[in-house]
């Protein structure tokens, strides 16, 4: 007699779960059971024979498919700045109006709450000077913030854009970065704001980058830095940003920076990349998160096929700068990250991709509170040093 298989049906979550089957002893049955098994309908018996020739290669398919998209555990270290951000009332950004989500608790206050719970000192870990600044555009003035390092000068310069999703989040949300970046690179670090949708549509973000990044090129002598050493750098969707700096100078043939350092990028526009579907879900972004940023920043999803967003889908990367790429293992923008790498690393640029398992979007400035995020800004602030010692 043939083994047979015992299954509940129709079923496509299953488990690993292989046993005999209790009310076929005597036969050599077995079933395959859900984790838990819950058969609420009739259990068909279908001969093993059968199922290879008819199916099982697809039953086994589909749970590697399950298994594939499962979300990765954060680390302690990082889990204890997403318990502090569930205490803080914090809720998912798309349940939110915008002015909700523009005032409840970021990822950066958890991360101030762990580090004061655990009495880490929150003093700087060697002088920085602050001078807030204006810097003109077309589109009115934009808030910016200098970070000065210790020394005499001129120094090299980081242009630095925050995250947020170009709909939260600024200058002030982002401080942690721009002061590590400045200790480790002895750089001064021009941290600049740009107009926040909905009141103000794509591209107006992009369009603000650029002006802050010519006005950078043609004043930050005033400001005790060397403007023929300037790296672009940001997050998420500051990243995004400083990716087209860098894209666009080349295209206009003008002061080209030297560095890029592009954390977890906003570089695609396809929503169902393997990090997506992993971390689909995932605290502090995930992606209906990121659909509702969208909703927010564009007049139409069509807008997100740009080049200016669709980093991924561009053909003109040969000649850009050196580039650090930074992608977080539970983050829904792991994949186009790591592809814009990819495809620069094809181009003939020189790239250092890094991905950092355990950790979530929003890791990086937290290097008081994880480990990880300390590595990640340490490789960050090598790398930018190598590109500034290249210039001198």
């Amino acid at each position: 007699m043939q083994p047979l298989l015992a299954t509940c049906w129709p079923r496509v979550n299953w488990s690993a779960s292989i046993s005999r089957s209790s009310s076929h002893r005597n036969s050599d049955a077995i079933f395959v059971s859900h984790s838990p098994l819950s058969c609420s309908g009739n259990v068909m018996l279908v001969s093993l024979n059968t199922l290879r020739v008819a199916g099982l290669a697809i039953i086994i398919g589909s749970t590697a498919a399950v298994a594939q998209a499962q979300q990765a555990q954060p680390d302690p270290q990082m889990q204890a700045v997403l318990d502090a951000l569930k205490a803080l009332d914090a809720k998912p950004l798309h349940t939110l109006s915008v002015p909700e989500a523009r005032t409840q608790a970021s990822a950066a206050d958890a991360a101030r709450t762990v580090q004061r719970d655990k009495k880490i000192s929150a003093l700087p870990e060697g002088k920085v000077a602050t001078k807030d600044i204006a810097i003109p555009t077309g589109g009115g003035a934009l808030p910016a913030r200098v970070y000065i390092p210790e020394g005499s000068g001129p120094f090299p310069v980081v242009l630095y854009f925050h995250g947020g999703g170009w709909v939260v989040a600024d200058i002030n949300t982002y401080d942690a970065t721009p002061r590590a970046l400045v200790l480790g690179t002895k750089a001064i670090v021009v941290s600049v704001d740009y107009h926040h949708a909905p009141e103000s549509k794509f591209p107006a973000q992009h369009d603000d980058a650029w002006a802050a990044y010519t006005w950078t090129v043609e004043n930050v002598h005033t400001l005790n830095g060397d403007a023929s050493r300037i790296a672009v750098a940001g997050e998420s969707a500051g990243a995004n940003l400083a990716a087209n700096v860098a894209l666009m100078a080349k295209a206009k043939k003008t002061t080209m920076p030297v560095h890029q350092l592009l954390v977890y990028p906003i570089a695609g526009n396809d929503m169902n990349t393997p990090s997506y579907q992993e971390n689909a879900n995932a605290a502090p972004l995930g992606k209906a998160d990121m659909e509702w940023f969208v909703g927010h920043v564009f007049k139409s999803k069509d807008q997100t096929a740009d080049p200016r967003i669709n980093l991924v889908g561009r053909d003109d990367l040969r000649g850009l700068p050196s580039a650090t790429v930074i992608t977080a293992q539970i983050d829904p923008l792991r994949s186009e990250g790591q592809a814009y790498a990819d495809k620069m690393k094809a181009a003939g640029v020189s790239v250092n991709l890094i991905n950092y398992e355990g950790v979530t979007h929003e890791f990086f400035g937290m290097a008081k509170v994880i480990d990880k995020a300390k590595e990640a800004v340490d490789a960050a602030n090598a790398d930018l040093a190598k590109a500034f010692a290249k210039r001198k």
